[in-house]
């Protein structure tokens, strides 16, 4: 039989405590970790009732022990999808279904773009997908004249759509039985592929193989590595970066008075760079090419230019062939993970050249961090791992099992970069489209396609996903599930209004679960706007009062574990030039970065809620469940209905969020993070309890309770009337000080009624004890004791979030 490696938690922890990376983890009693931890599967069986058990929850928390037992409660999974019956005159689809067939239940089609389109024209509107995989040969396209259709499951069947290729193979040992360098028993089939140029990916009996690789992978691509699986940065001499390959940047800053935002000097004004370096993007603008970038270890982007690994670092090397191969590179820092094909190879020196690629992240660096090869064969040389030969058409597979891959194996290799593309125009959408109880599987990975910078956060994105919206209103995709696709799950894109995914289940993606990213008019075309005419351009960039931006976006009741397998600046939910999204009742584990990502501040008005989010930031450093920027400034009218460079208030309450690996926050809202009312949560872990930096302000926390977090606060200085405040909280640290805030001056942090808690008993506020500074006034109202026990504190969240 094959065996499948599949785990949900990472290889990192330890056996006592389950895996805490924080500096303060020795200051964690191993007894409240396992109480938080049966309390968060509590939370989120309640949460999502549907999933029963939640059986990946359950291991993802640890509760099977050592150290920390609970028994796996709760009935069976139920389907979120209960489906009424398919109205009169429906059309049906089926895998074994054939087009000349009238689309009825006894002789249905086999294309679904076809039903679509027949359905579109009928009364009942209803596509009724049969169970069995319905492979793709090119993307389901829906327009506006697709508006109100439904496409939904049969009762009682799980209809799965496929952008993979079903690849014929007959399977003969290429080397089997000898013991390799790796020390392994050799176990590589070979087989004849026609039919597909490239094999970017590998599913066998659903399951990924994992692309042939240095370092290897020992539970394979679906299993998180750590920090593990890479050649060190110091194993490498970095080329430096050309800063002459594209020409000179144009610089473009706003300096209209109506859209001045005062801030002490940060961030006040829209500002960007067009070519230059950033020609490596598509648009080829970003803040991080403008004239004054700044924030947190700012300088304008570049990324080195090559890399000579150092001896033994690529013990396979040199290569016979690298033409094909992929550098996957950590920036210093792991704030994001670069790819690069090869561009030229010197075997003698062992120097790369990079070719295309380093376009995944907006922050750049001088020299490369960790790193890994890719698509060689020589390091074709583990379990579970392949080797596709695009000259010869053979497809190599290290086979992790005993014996030959089964014959009756199904094997399919990812093509489509889209399963489903609803787009229309903002001026004639596409209305009330829904799709339901189907599940979306094997699309092709896109992270070497181009990717654009939507603002000045540090991500870069590729405007793509296995669904994709665009000039859509009403649109929803309800019970579904998005497993094994290899770039983003959705990504709702530009003009969308009420765009819904709702009880859907998201497990193993290569990006994004969902992406939000609107547009404004920074350059002269765009790729995701074909045709469009852009106008008024760069000066209209800083303006989103043209509404071609998702709003009202809503991601409920889902869970999604086991995302950024590939790119590793990728989230549960990002938003970047998106408003007044509702991101509510979800449960989140398994990521490489920040889990919840707010990529700026346009517009506002989002509400995050409910939701339990633990075991972000797995393979990186920084952030948390929750991270945000704010650098650079937009005109929308959400806030008021008024044309304005202030954005709403953004909420952020009632959440379960455990910072178990990053060093920093739970919630981190950095570089000019504004206008945020973080409140009612139970916040685990983490360096601190609040965070604003960099000219951030009107930050407002209160009525939470911290559990075992470093300190109370890290905040900068702000401007009078926009100061930040924390009341009314419960603080259970590890620390004895309150933590760094503005003491005095026109501006002080509001600071009162919240309660400290301490090893000591004691704790020190504005370089004096806490009695002594509220003898000057300050901090009215708060209190401090010693640490309380377990059960309290678990019981203030219990209450605070009602389970």
């Amino acid at each position: 039989p094959m065996i499948v490696a599949l785990s949900v938690a990472t290889a990192a922890g330890s056996s006592n405590k389950w895996p805490i990376r924080a500096p303060h983890a020795d200051k964690v009693p191993a007894s409240f970790d396992c109480e938080m931890r049966k309390a968060a599967y509590d939370y989120g069986r309640k949460l999502l009732p549907r999933l029963g058990s939640f059986e990946s929850l359950y291991y993802a928390l640890g509760l099977n022990g050592p150290g920390c037992t609970a028994p796996m409660r709760g009935a069976d999974a139920t389907s979120p999808f209960q489906p009424e019956p398919a109205p009169s005159g429906s059309i049906f689809v089926s895998p074994a279904g054939d087009d000349e067939g009238a689309g009825t239940e006894a002789t249905p089609l086999r294309s679904i773009q076809l039903a679509c389109d027949r359905a579109a024209a009928s009364a009942a509107r209803t596509v009724v997908l049969r169970g069995g995989t319905h492979f793709l040969s090119s993307t389901i396209t829906l327009n506006a004249s697709h508006s109100n259709l439904r496409v939904m499951a049969h009762p009682g069947e799980v209809p799965v759509v496929s952008g993979g290729v079903e690849l014929k193979v007959a399977w003969r040992p290429h080397d089997v039985g000898r013991r390799n360098a790796a020390n392994e028993t050799t176990n590589i089939w070979v087989a004849d592929v026609s039919g597909v140029d490239d094999i970017p990916g590998l599913q066998i009996d659903g399951v990924r193989a994992t692309r042939a690789r240095y370092p290897n992978l020992p539970g394979g691509i679906e299993v998180s590595p750590g920090y593990g699986g890479m050649v060190s940065e110091k194993d490498a001499d970095w080329t430096p970066p050309d800063f002459n390959k594209f020409g000179p940047v144009h610089f473009y800053t706003d300096n209209a008075s109506s859209h001045d935002r005062p801030n002490g000097g940060w961030f006040e004004h829209y500002m960007i760079g067009v070519g230059g370096l950033c020609s490596v993007y598509d648009p080829p603008v970003s803040y991080w090419c403008s004239r004054h970038p700044s924030g947190g270890g700012a300088f304008a982007f570049r990324t080195p230019s090559g890399v000579t690994p150092k001896s033994g670092a690529l013990p396979h090397a040199p290569y016979k062939d690298p033409s094909g191969a992929l550098f996957f590179v950590w920036r210093p820092a792991r704030w994001a993970n670069w790819m690069f094909e090869v561009g030229a190879y010197n075997a003698s020196s062992g120097n790369f050249t990079f070719g295309k690629g380093g376009n995944q992240g907006a922050r750049g660096e001088n020299r490369g961090g960790d790193f890994f090869v890719e698509n060689i064969y020589e390091e074709l040389d583990a379990p579970g791992e392949f080797f596709f030969d695009t000259k010869a058409k053979r497809l190599y597979l290290f086979y992790n099992g005993t014996g030959p891959p089964p014959a009756a194996a199904s094997v399919v290799a990812p093509s489509l970069r889209t399963l489903v593309n609803i787009s229309a125009s903002r001026w004639a959408p596409a209305r009330g489209i829904s799709h339901s109880g189907v599940t979306f599987r094997a699309a092709r990975y896109t992270y070497m396609d181009p990717h654009g910078v939507p603002s000045a956060g540090d991500w870069a994105l590729d405007r793509v996903g296995a669904v994709f919206l665009q000039g859509t209103e009403g649109v929803r995709f309800d019970a579904c599930s998005f497993e094994r696709v290899d770039g983003n799950a959705v990504m709702v894109s530009g003009y969308n209004r009420h765009a819904a995914i709702t009880n859907s289940d998201f497990a193993f993606v290569g990006g994004n679960a969902v992406a939000a990213w609107g547009y404004t008019n920074e350059t002269a075309s765009d790729p995701g706007r074909p045709g469009e005419r852009i106008e008024n351009y760069p000066h209209a960039g800083v303006d989103g009062t043209d509404g071609n931006h998702p709003r009202y976006t809503t991601v409920s009741g889902c869970s999604a574990r086991e995302v950024g397998l590939y790119e590793k600046q990728s989230s549960f939910f990002v938003q970047a030039k998106t408003a007044q999204s509702t991101v509510s009742g979800n449960v989140f584990f398994n990521g490489p970065r920040a889990g919840i990502n707010a990529n700026d501040g346009f517009g506002g008005g989002d509400e995050i809620s409910h939701n339990l989010v633990f075991s972000t930031c797995r393979e990186s450093g920084d952030h948390g469940p929750f991270n945000s920027w704010d650098r650079q400034p937009f005109l929308t009218t959400v806030r008021d209905g008024s044309a304005s460079m202030t954005m709403a208030w953004r909420e952020i309450h009632h959440n379960f969020f455990i910072d178990n690996y990053s060093p920093q926050e739970d919630v981190d809202n950095d570089d000019g993070s504004a206008y945020y009312k973080t409140h009612h949560n139970f916040l685990v872990y983490g360096g601190q309890g609040m965070k604003n930096d960099f000219g951030g302000h009107d930050n407002h926390h209160y009525s939470n309770v911290y559990a075992y977090v470093g300190r109370g606060l890290g905040v900068c200085s702000q401007r009078p009337g926009h100061e930040d405040r924390f009341y009314d909280n419960k603080l259970v640290l590890t620390g004895n000080d309150v933590g760094g805030f503005a003491c005095d001056g026109a501006a002080k942090t509001v600071v009162h009624d919240n309660e400290y808690f301490t090893a000591s008993g004691s704790i020190a506020e504005c370089k004096m004890s806490l009695p002594d500074w509220q003898k000057r006034g300050e901090d009215k109202g708060s209190t401090v004791a010693k640490l309380p026990a377990d059960k309290e504190i678990i019981g203030w969240a219990r209450k605070l979030l009602g389970f």
